[in-house]
């Protein structure tokens, strides 16, 4: 561990101005509330919140930031309080802390809690102060950095959280060394095989072949030189995870790949970068469609560069980025750059872009999302985004995720002219709307009057803004039909209880459940956002019957070792009184499956997972889901009369779908929550005798051909 003055000295590099004594009463009072901790690996703890600092130093940031980094877990993890931070420290220090814990608590990749709502709550944090998230990300990746203490289960879930959450975020941000290293932390934890695979080619490589980086740097300094050019190079191989994604990608091996090394140019002007790049290009032949120039079209988070990929030595492509160096330290801070010092005073950086400015950009389109499905879809699909940028008639630029189609196109230019979307142009020539945009083409958007959003769009859409307004005006054009189908799961709900669904009950259901009013209500419920339950209960709380002696669900299948948790499997929906076994998964607990499950033929060669287990004999609480496949006669009143017939026999529907429509049938999936086996007996023969059902089944899902087991 650091010791105050090294750390002090690490600030004071770039910036000789910093508050030493401050910077050493924090680290005092950090080492003071963490006294006594320690790691898993058996370290002191206090040695963690050093190296995040450290880690931030290394971008040269502000003294509250370290400062923050040095105490970010001292709210949480000690008995220091909020007020006590903020009288001794700040309330700038102490509201970034309080930040970073609040983020530390949310489980962004947990299945227990609402992931999107906790991803709102992540771009909310986010908005206040961008830092907060920056002393988070080095957290994260001192935390990748030590996981080998961590037991193996901890470690798996970390490394796919950071792959999934964090490296993505880094990389949005602009700090791409971050990224590189949080994905190949996480690729060692994951597919340690594969990395050390890859690794070995590269030895394999450099002792046939030489020191390829190092000829390659000398060729492109020799031709800078020749056009008078001042400029430094660089030149790496890519990280192993890097490698593999082109692997996977391009379903090509490690021989085959041609672009694994990397170069670097930076020059002393916008005007030598150009100029570079044309020597470049003129003694190696570009290779065509990998050349963009982020210096004329910037990305949103303040990066520049020109991006080529020429063939080099013995053929064999490599890629050059070329840029200045201001735009050098952006390109390697990101939004980061901001807050960055020089000499006692925050870098004047033209090409730092406004913080304030990008979070706004990057929540707007979030903001009006009604779904938070949506929202989760949206920000991961904008996260993991490369950008192309295309041309409007009149000559503006649009910027797009790479993969866009001209419906992400139009709607990103207005809502109105994506829904009233026909056809588009490309450089003048007609195209189907899922084409795939490339980088500088012009587009022409076709709208016609009367044309409304189609549901083959969602397959289409790539950006989340375009979806969710897909999503919405669907929503609209269905909206008359699950007001009606509301209506009917309404009146069964409410009968179920002795009770009706009058408008005022439904008026006040809305008004608890802060809905717009009865309609909005019964079109949530129609379209399955809410079950008849929910609305009883936001009513009538005291009919809705209390589980009493019922076997809680964590305690309803025995054979289980202490500690251990279920889920039942979906494939098949076991329910008590069932004969059951459990499939063990690493990070997962164990999967339930009913005994005579297709799905369980894919584990027979794994008898170690198999754990044979059993209901618990006593009353179950009516909550287990079951999916019906039901195919019932298209009549007035049909679904009405199904829909009582379920809650006469104490069922709930939570979900009703809809799969295929003929002019005489309906085929529809619907799922009831049930106590056990013999409910469900009960249910089905019910609905048999029913003379408006032609066809009654259990739904259970077939198991695939070449399914893989985890």
């Amino acid at each position: 561990m650091i010791d105050a003055e090294h750390l002090i000295s690490l600030v004071r590099d770039y910036n000789p101005k910093t508050n030493a004594k401050r910077l050493s009463e924090a680290y005092d009072y950090g080492l003071k509330m963490h006294e006594g901790q320690l790691r898993h690996s058996g370290e002191p703890y206090f040695s963690h919140p050093v190296a995040v600092a450290a880690i931030l130093t290394e971008q040269r940031l502000d003294d509250a930031t370290i400062i923050t980094a040095l105490l970010h877990d001292t709210i949480e993890d000690t008995k220091a309080s909020y007020g006590e931070v903020a009288r001794r420290f700040g309330d700038e220090v102490a509201a970034l802390v309080d930040g970073v814990t609040k983020l530390t608590n949310l489980q962004l990749s947990s299945r227990e809690t609402k992931q999107a709502e906790n991803f709102r709550k992540l771009f909310m944090a986010m908005s206040k102060d961008l830092r907060v998230i920056l002393v988070k990300l080095a957290d994260r990746l001192h935390n990748m950095r030590t996981i080998k203490s961590v037991r193996a289960e901890k470690q798996i879930q970390k490394a796919r959280e950071t792959m999934e959450i964090y490296a993505p975020l880094a990389g949005r941000m602009g700090m791409q060394w971050m990224r590189d290293e949080l994905e190949d932390l996480s690729f060692k934890v994951l597919n340690p095989e594969a990395r050390q695979s890859i690794i070995r080619r590269f030895i394999t490589l450099q002792r046939e072949s030489g020191d390829v980086i190092q000829r390659i740097t000398g060729d492109m300094r020799i031709e800078l030189e020749k056009a008078g050019i001042e400029a430094d190079v660089f030149g790496r191989a890519k990280k192993p995870y890097s490698v593999w994604r082109k692997m996977q990608e391009k379903d090509q091996g490690f021989s085959r790949l041609s672009d694994i090394y990397g170069f670097r140019i930076i020059t002393g002007s916008e005007e030598d970068c150009y100029r570079a790049l044309g020597a470049i290009h003129r003694r190696w032949r570009a290779v065509p469609g990998r050349f963009k120039d982020y210096i004329s079209q910037p990305k949103s988070n303040g990066y520049r560069s020109i991006h080529t990929t020429v063939s080099g030595r013995d053929g064999k492509r490599v890629e050059v980025q070329i840029r200045t160096g201001q735009m050098h330290d952006v390109a390697e801070t990101g939004v980061a750059a901001h807050w960055s010092y020089r000499d006692g005073v925050r870098s004047e950086n033209p090409f730092a872009v406004d913080p304030a400015k990008w979070i706004a950009g990057l929540t707007e389109q979030f903001d009006a999302e009604e779904d938070h499905e949506d929202f989760l879809e949206a920000v991961k699909l904008e996260m993991f985004s490369d950008q192309v940028f295309c041309f409007t008639p009149k000559g503006d630029v649009v910027k797009l995720p790479r993969g866009a189609t001209p419906i992400d196109y139009a709607y990103a230019i207005h809502t109105r002219i994506g829904s009233a979307c026909v056809g588009a142009k490309v450089d003048g020539i007609r195209v189907p709307l899922w084409t795939r945009l490339k980088n500088g083409q012009s587009v022409e958007i076709i709208t016609a009057e009367g044309q409304v959003p189609q549901n083959t769009w969602l397959e289409i859409a790539t950006t989340g803004k375009a979806r969710a307004a897909i999503r919405r005006a669907l929503r609209e054009v269905d909206r008359e039909r699950f007001v009606k189908l509301g209506q009917e799961l309404a009146r069964a709900a409410f009968e179920h209880v002795g009770r009706k669904a009058t408008d005022k009950a439904l008026e006040t259901a809305a008004r608890h459940l802060r809905l717009a009013g009865r309609r909005e209500l019964l079109a949530r419920l129609g379209s399955a956002e809410l079950t008849g339950r929910d609305v009883v209960q936001a009513v009538y709380p005291d009919l809705i019957p209390e589980p009493g002696d019922h076997v809680p669900m964590r305690r309803a299948v025995i054979g289980l070792s202490p500690g251990q948790s279920f889920e039942r499997a979906p494939c098949c929906q076991p329910l008590p009184g069932e004969r059951i076994v459990g499939i063990t998964f690493r990070g997962k607990g164990v999967v339930v499956h009913a005994i005579d499950c297709d799905r369980l033929s894919q584990y027979e060669d794994q008898p170690e997972r198999w754990i044979d287990l059993h209901w618990h004999s006593g009353t179950h609480p009516a909550v287990y889901g079951t999916t019906l496949d039901l195919t019932i006669g298209n009549d007035a009143g049909v679904l009405g009369r199904i829909c009582t017939l379920i809650g006469e026999k104490k069922a709930n529907i939570s979900n009703l779908e809809f799969i295929d429509r003929k002019p005489d049938f309906y085929r529809l999936l619907i799922n009831v929550e049930l106590r056990d086996a013999e409910q469900l007996h009960s249910l089905m023969l019910a609905l048999e005798a029913e003379s408006d059902v032609a066809a009654v089944d259990r739904h259970r899902e077939k198991a695939r051909a070449h399914a893989s087991a985890s």
